[in-house]
């Protein structure tokens, strides 16, 4: 099992940066390939990035390409996304979840987090 804790999230206007951590614990996170997620009321989770489990791949979503980035510290057992360059329609609960690692990229994830809000005010 591996139980996985975001942080970082808050308010923020448009333009401004953030740095999400997920700080896992249970297993070694250098096992898994890491993803993030996004999730607002009343639309489906979609897909923000993944990096694979040394930190040499990573993939994102269209609309962050640019503006996030993804990492990880696997000493640290914490992967991270810097967000900058927000916008309003960033806003959302960002959630990291992890995958065994496998085929490139991963196409499902078995442990997730509880989320963390980002807000940004335009």
């Amino acid at each position: 099992q591996v139980q996985l804790v975001e942080s970082g999230g808050g308010l923020v206007q448009a333009g401004g940066s953030l740095r999400l951590s997920c700080a896992a614990s249970g297993r070694t996170i250098s096992d898994y390939y890491m993803g993030w997620f996004r999730q607002v009321p009343g639309k489906e989770r979609e897909f923000v990035a993944c990096i694979s489990n040394r930190g040499i791949s990573t993939l994102y979503a269209d609309f962050v390409k640019g503006r996030f980035t993804a990492s990880r510290d696997n000493a640290k057992n914490t992967v991270y996304l810097q967000m900058n360059s927000l916008r309003p329609e960033d806003t959302a609960v960002y959630y990291c979840a992890a995958a065994p690692k496998a085929s490139w990229p991963p196409r499902s994830y078995d442990y997730w987090g509880q989320g963390s809000q980002v807000t940004v005010s335009s």
